[in-house]
Parts: C-alpha cells; structure tokens; sequence
C-alpha cells in the first residue's frame, strides 16, 4: 500500500470551471463536447491540459471523487493528461441529500480513505463537511474548496503541495 496521501479529485469546478462566464473559455483550457443521454445537446466541458502533469508532480495517489465516476477516465484523463485512475464509486448515494448538511460525497470519501492522509478539491464542501470529516477520519485531511468559475489556479496547486509536504515531516 501507497505511503503517499490521496488526492480526491471533483471534475465539474476544480478541472472544468463550469461557471465560467459561458462566452469566454478560462485561459489554458480547451473544449471537449461530451454526449450525454438526457440532454439534446452534449456538455461542453474546457480542461486545462497543463493540470494533469502539476496533479501528478504533487506527490498524492490521485482518485476521481466526481458524479463522473469512471467515465472520467474516458472522457476527462486523456485531455488533461492524466492515467487511468481509480475512483469512489457513490452508488446509490449518488446525490443522496442528507438532513444534517453533510454533502453527499463526504461519508464515502472518507470511507474509501481507509485512515489514509488525503486532500479533497471539491467546489461544494462547506462546514458540516469538515465536522463529520474530523469526527469520523483519524488522519490528516484537507478539505480544499475550488471556486467554479476559475478552477484549479496556482494558489490551489500551492495549497496541495504545502499539504502533501507537511506530511512528509
């Protein structure tokens, strides 16, 4: 088993700032047009190449913690240049609101951590979520929120790798 911390990775707001102003594609990213069964039209999603490499220079074992599961794999990976990565598989839990404002990725997170370090970029975590967090995960974790209309910017890259270093100590 892995020394190395997990790093939780969420698409839609830390890799595709879906939120962006919708006529200006963020700087760095390229646009990928994704068919989605329910919809009309497919899902424009932009993705910065450079983001794969700084992930994997971080030092983490990278996991998907996203709605798109293991299609991340197909769709998001090969665009920002990252393997084929294993992923937390929601389940039924798949946007299972809960009463005391845990979000719903939260509880199988921290399960598949195992007890392992980790960091989490997410775009929806909030409070309730680093409660439960510290109540039932007995490592280290961050909760590191992105802001959907930017994505992953420097300053997150920095974050995460001041995380992954204090761990190292």
């Amino acid at each position: 088993m892995s020394r190395r911390p997990l790093l939780f990775l969420d698409v839609d707001g830390p890799l595709n700032p879906y939120a962006a102003r919708p006529e200006r594609r963020p700087e760095g990213c390229t646009t990928i047009r994704v068919p989605v069964h329910d919809r009309p039209r497919p899902l424009r999603i932009w993705l910065n190449p450079a983001h794969g490499p700084a992930l994997l220079g971080l030092g983490y074992d990278l996991c998907w913690a996203t709605t798109w599961m293991d299609t991340a794999n197909e769709w998001i990976a090969p665009v920002v240049g990252l393997p084929e990565l294993p992923y937390v598989d929601f389940g039924d839990r798949l946007f299972a609101e809960r009463p005391d404002g845990v979000h719903w990725k939260t509880e199988a997170i921290v399960a598949y951590a195992e007890g392992r370090p980790f960091a989490w970029v997410d775009d929806e975590q909030g409070a309730p979520d680093g409660v439960f967090v510290t109540a039932r995960h007995p490592g280290p974790a961050l909760l590191h929120h992105v802001n959907p209309r930017l994505g992953l910017r420097e300053g997150d890259f920095v974050a995460l790798a001041e995380f992954a270093a204090a761990l190292r100590t």
